[in-house]
């Protein structure tokens, strides 16, 4: 399956839930790249289709956005976000602070709504747990680090990983390459 990719929607959304975490002590980057993958990959699961349509690679802490850091950048330099670093409990973490509000009118009902409960799953937990979490998901698992998560995996259930899964997986992973 093919997915259009969205730039637009894929910086809107980063300035949504970075707006969205700004007041968390803990809403650093990791959190901001956990929500923008579950909103993606809740919206696919529910509705057969991404968000953004973003490729997300596995990285360390997690799945994040291939296009993450050139979008972040780029918003840095039109000075719509800024970058901060900050420690938190003895870590230091990027926190994203918009200096803009979202334009949330590219975005339907569920894709709103979907990017409202990513950031809710995500708000009360540390980067840590929230980075934890996320290698409890099947694509997170399936693939090597920084191959591409193919977004069909947002349909498997962990109970159900088999051999051929993590075959099929890791074909649909190459094929994106």
């Amino acid at each position: 399956m093919s997915y259009t990719y969205d730039e637009r929607k894929l910086i809107e959304a980063l300035v949504y839930v970075a707006s969205a975490l700004v007041s968390d002590p803990a809403g650093g980057a990791v959190k901001v790249n956990k929500a923008l993958y579950y909103a993606d990959f809740g919206h696919m699961r529910a509705y057969r289709k991404p968000i953004t349509g973003a490729e997300y690679q596995k990285l360390p802490h997690g799945p994040a956005p291939r296009r993450l850091v050139p979008v972040r950048e780029r918003l840095v330099e039109v000075g719509d976000v800024e970058l901060r670093t900050e420690t938190y409990l003895g870590r230091t973490m990027h926190r994203l602070v918009p200096r803009r509000e979202p334009n949330i009118d590219l975005f339907s009902a569920s894709e709103e709504e979907l990017l409202a409960q990513a950031v809710e799953a995500v708000r009360h937990r540390s980067g840590n747990e929230v980075s934890d979490a996320s290698h409890a998901e099947p694509g997170w698992q399936m693939v090597g680090e920084k191959e591409t998560i193919p977004y069909e995996t947002a349909f498997i259930r962990r109970s159900v990983v088999t051999e051929a899964v993590q075959q099929r997986i890791s074909e649909l992973a190459a094929a994106r390459q």
